[in-house]
């Protein structure tokens, strides 16, 4: 398969202590050389994640330097085990950009255990999309013992990023799916069943929401948002329900112990920055089929939003101010 032999890559040598000071290095790579039990990716497509700003903004503890960041990948593999030559790949990894060169670069060395088939009807541009969002999605929800018919799943934060994977595959098990959204707005994303939208601006947010469980309350409510929706969640829970957090605004919160464990509540905080590149493919296999009989769906990119690597500041500074869109590198 012809490749080049060198590329192009973004290059961090220390934290930048603003988002107005973030000017990655573009530099020189060249095709790197597989040890035993490694594969060469050539990376076509990158998504952009607020964890790969943060990361370069020094607030990911682990982050060694200088580093090459970047955590969501698609391409072919270039160099490594025959079988694989050629193959179209998808990835992501909490260790990427954090503590291993990441993907936003021509080049990627993996594990080979790390490497999993994309979906075969998929641009590898919607490919690189997946990573982070359905990643976190899954491991919340499996966590949390989604099942499916019968039970009800409320997402908080429903038209963001996590919010609509978590949407998916929530309605793709067959749950009733309940979204909360400021202003109300409708569904954006993609969904294979009804999505009851509550407004999350209202002052009795939490009624609204038991609401539109028909009083029983939610068995998940999927938080994306982290404290503003906090103690919403909590009042939305049904008795046994389980709230799981994957961020926040404020680190500190109000908390009723005593209603807690009286209503046999639970809470799980998913921090998908402990699941290595390996961990991560095994996941993305998992969720291969629903991609591949389309129960379950990419986001969108076109050319505002795939961009090449010469605009990596601006591409940063956009995600880090909270941009809906999917950014990706086209390396």
């Amino acid at each position: 398969m012809k490749n080049q032999t060198t590329g192009r890559a973004l290059r961090l040598n220390q934290k930048a202590a603003t988002a107005d000071a973030l000017q990655p290095e573009i530099v020189e790579m060249p095709l790197p050389e597989p040890a035993a039990g490694e594969a060469v990716i050539e990376v076509l497509a990158a998504a952009v994640n607020p964890s790969d700003v943060k990361a370069a903004l020094g607030l990911m503890p682990r982050a060694i330097w200088p580093r090459i960041p970047g955590r969501d990948f698609a391409g072919r593999v270039v160099a490594g085990p025959r079988e694989w030559i050629g193959v179209a790949v998808w990835g992501t990894g909490g260790d990427l950009g954090i503590t291993r060169d990441g993907t936003h670069a021509r080049y990627l060395v993996l594990p080979v255990q790390a490497l999993t088939r994309t979906a075969s009807k998929m641009s590898l541009a919607a490919a690189a999309t997946i990573g982070v969002p359905f990643v976190t999605a899954h491991e919340g929800l499996r966590r949390a013992g989604l099942q499916g018919t019968g039970q009800t799943v409320v997402v908080f934060g429903a038209n963001g990023k996590v919010g609509q994977a978590a949407v998916q595959l929530a309605t793709r098990a067959g749950a009733t799916v309940v979204g909360v959204e400021v202003g109300a707005e409708a569904y954006v994303g993609h969904s294979t069943g009804p999505v009851h939208m509550v407004n999350g601006s209202q002052q009795e947010l939490a009624a609204a929401v038991l609401e539109a469980t028909a009083g029983r309350g939610a068995d998940i409510a999927y938080n994306t948002v982290g404290s503003p929706y906090f103690a919403t969640a909590i009042d939305s829970l049904a008795v046994g329900g389980v709230q799981i957090l994957i961020s926040t605004i404020e680190r500190s919160v109000p908390f009723d112990i005593l209603a807690f464990y009286r209503r046999n509540l639970q809470m799980l905080g998913v921090d998908t920055l402990k699941l290595d590149v390996s961990q991560c493919a095994r996941i993305l296999a998992l969720l291969l089929p629903g991609f591949e009989d389309g129960s379950l769906k990419a986001f969108g990119v076109d050319e505002a939003t795939l961009i090449p690597l010469d605009e990596a500041p601006t591409a940063y500074r956009r995600v880090l101010a909270g941009t809906r869109d999917r950014i990706v590198f086209a390396p």
